[in-house]
């Protein structure tokens, strides 16, 4: 379904009632927090990157008097320590994580809220935990495909946006760059700090510039700071590089069967350079029960109007699914 007639704003700001850190290896301990109702419909914001932390305006997306909202940092990102580690750390971790944190909060069943690559996290939890999931919302889908990686980070992205892609591969020597991701893997993890800073903001600006329909500066002012701009590059290129830990290239579509019963949401933006629609319309046919919504005048990013939107709605739909 293309087009909507209507828009629906974010709920205004709350603050947590409830915050801490989950001791989840001998490496990692991860941040989480709580907001809205105590006693409300748990809901956990999966957020992207991989590496991209959480952030106030997350909270937005949930009726704060209905849900229980709960976000979580993964491995290495945002207030999550240390930050930008790469060791232990896998989609299968991650995934272990959601549920050590489901179970330290007491949560039987919760709603899952996931973008770009927490769509892909979510696919991954839902897939693997089909019965402590009460609905799925997912935007801007990302199976993590080669295919998908190659556009983005090789050949196909390159084509709209040449005057970003120049400054992308310009720390790249031209002899690497017919590998790109491996090219900026071995610099984002150099022993040189300096080295690997440079490579992690020219990879974060990448991201940044591409996101949105229309360039977004304050987005791009993310990559100022340097331990987001760390944290960023060096887990997604760290996933990227090897494949997901997926079993196969197509392992999270091939187990859509797994979840087909779950009440979900799609958002998608036609114009999505990051995570191009082709991906969610496979999903969507695999899927055809899941309600399916193409956002005609948007790009990648949750801050765009008609996908915040949809968001929205579709978090209203399922706010008392299950209570």
């Amino acid at each position: 379904m293309e087009g909507q007639t209507s828009h629906r704003d974010l709920y205004p700001e709350i603050e947590p009632w409830d915050s801490g850190m989950l001791q989840v290896s001998d490496i990692h301990q991860l941040y989480y927090e709580q907001s809205g109702n105590k006693e409300g419909n748990p809901v956990i914001f999966i957020h992207g990157g991989p590496g991209g932390g959480t952030s106030p305006r997350d909270r937005r997306f949930f009726d704060p008097i209905t849900y229980r909202i709960i976000l979580m940092d993964q491995r290495g990102a945002g207030k999550s320590t240390p930050p930008a580690e790469l060791r232990e750390n896998t989609t299968w971790t991650l995934v272990e994580d959601i549920e050590k944190l489901r179970t330290h909060l007491g949560i039987e069943r919760w709603h899952v809220f996931g973008g770009s690559w927490g769509s892909t996290l979510a696919l991954a939890y839902a897939e693997t935990n089909p019965d402590r999931v009460k609905s799925l919302v997912l935007r801007g889908i990302f199976t993590l495909r080669r295919r998908e990686l190659l556009w983005y980070y090789q050949d196909g992205c390159s084509f709209v946006f040449p005057d970003a892609w120049d400054d992308f591969i310009k720390p790249i020597p031209v002899v690497e760059r017919h590998d790109l991701m491996s090219a900026y893997y071995r610099r984002l993890t150099s022993p040189d700090a300096t080295i690997q800073l440079e490579a992690a903001k020219a990879w974060s600006t990448w991201e940044m510039a591409t996101s949105r329909l229309i360039q977004d500066p304050q987005l791009l002012s993310k990559v100022e700071a340097d331990t987001w701009a760390l944290q960023f590059a060096r887990i997604e290129c760290h996933f990227f590089i090897h494949g997901g830990f997926f079993e196969s290239d197509t392992q999270l579509l091939d187990n859509v069967h797994k979840i087909r019963h779950i009440p979900t949401t799609i958002v998608q933006g036609r114009y999505d350079m990051v995570c191009p629609m082709d991906t969610a319309w496979q999903l969507h046919k695999r899927w055809p029960e899941a309600e399916f919504h193409i956002v005609p005048d948007a790009g990648h990013s949750n801050k765009e109007i008609g996908i915040a939107s949809l968001l929205v709605q579709a978090t209203d739909k399922f706010k008392t699914l299950a209570l």
